[in-house]
């Protein structure tokens, strides 16, 4: 429907006319988007011009109101250029100039604080693969089999002496992919490019521990960092990683007659509340008294607990003079727990709520090393047939 567009104009002070457009039928209000028959131009002339300056002011105000109320109508009434189809591709052109690493950086600063440092490493060897520029466009299969080969094949961040570990690669191809899903949910690519790679397979982790003889062996082992020996025994003892026992303050722990030590925290990785058991003798390495309620209640459990690299040689040093010729950190008295639970007879489930994992697959790990450990002592009893 061709729309007219009519200049007019309105009686106001001072004698003069304000000028405006009169549109029919209505058009929509371009901020309220109500239908609407007047635009005011904020223009003026004057009703009875006096003078030859107010003559060609009105001459030349009449002239830019005409030339817009033109311009107007010319718009309104312009004819559909492109098609439906037209449309559709030139909405999937513009898309396309969309940049992926800027699309992955919004996503990765939406991330909670429990996942967002990983979004963050995965961006920083996006950027450095793509130089910070990938349009969506020139997204494909082909682009991203070769950022998994990069992922798999480049150094890591954090030492140039040191290839990306493989469950890092998995984690931040993962990532990429998880974006690409969006991106088609959001309808930025037309097809499920996600759907189409696959992606890369984690490696099978070897988790390392100590047997129980080898534990006892340590704890005998004189140890010139006090502190650190009783943390990892800690550890040993509890399953907590270092994260929580560094963090751990006395009035998270209480004692409840009839039950014995209790820890009562959040757990730092998974973020989740967790009230725990505490064996007397894990509570001895506290170093607190009887009642922990007698405590400096804000005070860390172990105060200034140090761990850095030198600190790792120093661990590596003191599990070297017990005579134990295994790679020992001080993640591996967690796996040492877990594991030797397992060996103890304490079902998976249970084994899963200690280590405060949310995933039984998780603990499953744990479970692998002990049915393989139990294969080989079957084969141990053979009969001279």
């Amino acid at each position: 429907m061709t729309v007219k567009v009519t200049l007019r104009d309105k009686p106001i002070s001072k004698g003069r006319k304000s000028l405006y457009l009169d549109f029919y039928p209505p058009i929509p209000h371009p901020e309220t988007g109500k239908p609407t028959r007047r635009e005011f131009l904020g223009l003026y002339t004057f009703e009875k011009p006096k003078t030859s300056t107010d003559k060609q002011h009105n001459s030349e105000t009449q002239k830019i109101a005409e030339s817009i109320r033109q311009k107007r109508e010319n718009l309104l009434n312009k004819p559909e250029i492109y098609s439906q189809y037209e449309k559709q591709q030139l909405k999937i052109k513009e898309q396309g100039e969309i940049n992926f690493v800027e699309y992955f950086r919004k996503l990765a600063n939406k991330r909670k604080a429990s996942n967002y440092d990983n979004w963050i490493s995965a961006l920083h060897y996006l950027e450095a693969f793509t130089d910070g520029n990938l349009k969506f466009a020139d997204l494909n299969e082909m682009v991203l089999e070769d950022f998994k080969d990069y992922l798999l094949s480049t150094k890591s961040k954090k030492s140039d002496k040191t290839t990306l570990s493989q469950n890092s690669a998995v984690s931040y191809f993962n990532k990429v992919k998880a974006t690409i899903k969006h991106a088609y949910k959001d309808g930025i690519l037309q097809s499920d490019l996600n759907a189409k790679v696959s992606p890369i397979k984690p490696e099978e982790t070897r988790r390392e521990y100590l047997t129980i003889e080898e534990l006892n062996t340590l704890a005998k082992t004189p140890f010139s960092n006090e502190l650190l020996k009783r943390a990892v025994l800690f550890s040993a003892l509890t399953g907590l990683r270092f994260s929580d026992i560094k963090k751990m303050v006395w009035s998270e722990i209480e004692y409840i007659a009839g039950q014995g030590y209790v820890i009562n925290f959040d757990q730092k990785k998974t973020k989740g509340v967790e009230y725990y058991s505490l064996s007397e003798q894990a509570y001895n390495l506290t170093n607190g008294s009887e009642n922990p309620k007698e405590m400096k209640q804000d005070k860390h459990v172990f105060e200034n607990l140090p761990y850095s690299a030198y600190h790792n040689k120093q661990l590596a040093k003191w599990v070297l003079e017990a005579g134990i010729t295994k790679k020992i950190t001080f993640h591996n008295f967690r796996h040492t727990f877990a594991t030797l639970q397992l060996y103890s007879g304490t079902d998976i489930y249970t084994v899963s709520k200690l280590l405060g994992h949310k995933d039984l697959k998780t603990t499953q790990i744990y479970a692998k090393i002990v049915n393989e450990k139990m294969r080989i002592a079957s084969d141990k009893i053979k009969l001279d047939l």
